[in-house]
């Protein structure tokens, strides 16, 4: 009889100490991975959420305070003592130019607000939106807080010209998110100390460039594209803010022409 070999398997045993090492290099990759992903997240919840929150917050107390300075008897106002006195003054300057220094209807043109000071409340009933109003357009000042901001050089609420206002359409606040849905005949009520004057949209330029300035002329008219706006004077009220969503690339715009004025 032959005999039977037994053939014994042989187990080539490969560089363990290597596959150990690359078995930790992808774990601490996956751990890097995933910490980038919670911190992303996190900004995204602190952009998209948080600024909101805290935005409209601050913008609602101020709104609140504005209503109770203004049922103040107008003989003692808090802060009349501080408005800059004459025409110099490098935070303020831009902004007394925005008044022109005019009158309209025989009266005096009020004194013009300090740089980034809240002095008027935006109101329009279709977006249940109320915010306030600041002098000037700077983010961390104005824009940030969830305040809807006040071109420099434009005219005031309820004067011959151009009331331009900006507004973020999204984070702190977003105020002017939804103004794509303003049609023509909707309302814009501008309240200050004194009186109400009321808008009424008439004009929608859906998309231009960030540096059509035409738009918040006196007569506003887009230098991109010329049959979008106004040929005659008026009181306008424009709304400008970024578009497409997200981010800041173009700019939407809202005309509106002054249709009523209520005292208070």
């Amino acid at each position: 009889m032959r005999a039977v070999r037994e053939r014994i398997p042989v187990v080539v045993q490969g560089n363990s100490r290597g596959r150990r090492v690359a078995a930790r290099g992808l774990w601490t990759g996956a751990e890097v991975m995933v910490t980038l992903g919670f911190v992303l997240l996190l900004l995204v919840v602190h952009q998209l959420w948080w600024t909101n929150r805290q935005a409209r917050a601050d913008a609602q107390h101020k709104v609140q305070a504005l209503e109770r300075e203004w049922g103040e008897p107008q003989g003692q106002p808090q802060e009349q003592p501080q408005e800059p006195a004459g025409g110099t003054g490098s935070s303020g300057e831009s902004g007394r130019g925005a008044f022109g220094g005019g009158s309209s209807g025989g009266r005096t043109a009020p004194p013009a607000p300090r740089w980034d000071q809240a002095y008027a409340v935006i109101r329009i009933p279709r977006l249940g939106l109320t915010a306030p109003v600041a002098q000037g357009i700077s983010k961390r000042g104005v824009l940030d807080k969830g305040y809807v901001g006040h071109y420099p050089r434009t005219a005031q609420p309820g004067r011959p010209g151009n009331f331009a206002l900006a507004g973020h359409r999204n984070t702190h606040g977003e105020p002017f998110r939804y103004i794509n849905r303003l049609r023509r005949g909707d309302r814009i009520d501008i309240e200050t100390r004194d009186a109400v004057y009321t808008y009424t949209v008439d004009r929608t330029l859906g998309q231009t460039s960030a540096r059509d300035s035409g738009v918040i002329a006196a007569v506003p008219r887009s230098n991109v594209k010329p049959y979008a706006g106004y040929s005659t004077a008026g009181s306008y009220v424009t709304l400008t803010t970024c578009t497409p969503e997200f981010t800041s690339r173009y700019r939407l715009v809202v005309w509106g022409k002054l249709t009523g004025v209520r005292a208070r």
